[in-house]
């Protein structure tokens, strides 16, 4: 009885060890059949912006994309506290994917009351083995809307006028994914505004953006974005933005946590114009939740394989 379960033992050990060596082989053939293939890598950031700025991704053809974008902060000696934030800012956000490249998005502020709009192309796309597509390229140009209250200053004449103010932006936002685990982006960036509060400030502003994303399990990264710009405006102190957050993906739902120095959302606004610096002093230190849902209205049809 003893020598049976010896070599019934003996016996199971020699077939799992055949098998195994079966089994590398077929994936040592398989690799080596398939290592030419070239394919787009995908997923370089999990969603449309870092957390502040655009990230190279763009949806699907028919994915319209809704977003509701929250920061709070406090002010100090505010008169009424409020509960968790004496101030918060709203931006309404549609997106919608004409092509698999090509977004059209609008949205609006109501903290600042700007209204903005952008158009976002994927030129480029990072390859997996190919040298010559060794980062990912999308570019976007932005347009950005608010309406400013000139007043007379006289107290007879109380009547106020109102000046159209228009900003563009427009980025060529760089990115590669160097494993699963970690992309990053840099986003030189042209800023022009029609016209200006104070003849001293440039119309035409530089910036450069610096993005990455660090994966920290399936549904989660840890992403941080800095923007510094080249020619600040002169007429009143600005700092450069920075921003640190994590991702949270829940199916077609992502929900984006960052801490921040900007209080606005417009491009030209947060990049140039951010006067507080990055710090836990009131009203310095900015919370952000960014929720984006996406909604798709187009399947693609699967096409049946047959030999």
């Amino acid at each position: 009885m003893k020598n049976k379960f010896i070599h019934k033992s003996i016996l199971f050990i020699c077939i799992a060890i055949v098998t195994s060596i079966q089994s590398q082989s077929l994936l040592d053939k398989l690799d080596k059949e398939f290592s030419n293939i070239v394919f787009d890598e995908i997923a370089t950031f999990k969603t449309t912006r870092l957390g502040l700025m655009h990230s190279i991704e763009t949806r699907k053809k028919g994915a319209l994309q809704l977003s509701l974008y929250f920061r709070y902060w406090d002010t100090p000696n505010a008169t009424g506290q409020k509960f968790l934030a004496d101030e918060v800012s709203t931006r309404y956000g549609l997106e919608y994917a004409f092509t698999d490249n090509f977004t059209f998005g609008l949205g609006y502020t109501n903290f600042d009351k700007i209204a903005d709009g952008f158009l976002k192309y994927r030129l480029l796309k990072q390859k997996n083995k190919d040298k010559k597509g060794w980062f990912s390229l999308t570019l976007v140009q932005t347009l950005s809307h608010r309406k400013v209250e000139n007043t007379s200053g006289n107290l007879y004449q109380p009547s106020t006028s109102s000046e159209d103010i228009y900003a563009f932006v427009t980025q060529a936002l760089f990115a590669r994914k160097f494993n699963p685990n970690l992309s990053i982006q840099i986003a030189p960036t042209f800023i022009h505004r029609a016209s200006n509060s104070n003849s001293n400030d440039a119309n035409n502003q530089f910036a450069i953006g610096f993005g990455g994303r660090h994966k920290i399990t399936k549904h989660t990264s840890l992403v941080s974005e800095y923007n510094y710009v080249v020619n600040p405006v002169k007429s009143f102190d600005t700092y450069n933005t920075f921003m640190i957050g994590v991702n949270w993906e829940v199916s077609d739902l992502m929900l984006q946590f960052h801490l921040t120095n900007a209080r606005n959302f417009a491009e030209d606004t947060f990049l140039t114009q951010t006067t507080n610096n990055f710090n836990f002093k009131d009203p310095n230190l900015h919370f952000g939740v960014n929720a984006t849902y996406i909604i798709h209205t187009k399947k693609k049809k699967i096409k049946e394989i047959t030999d």
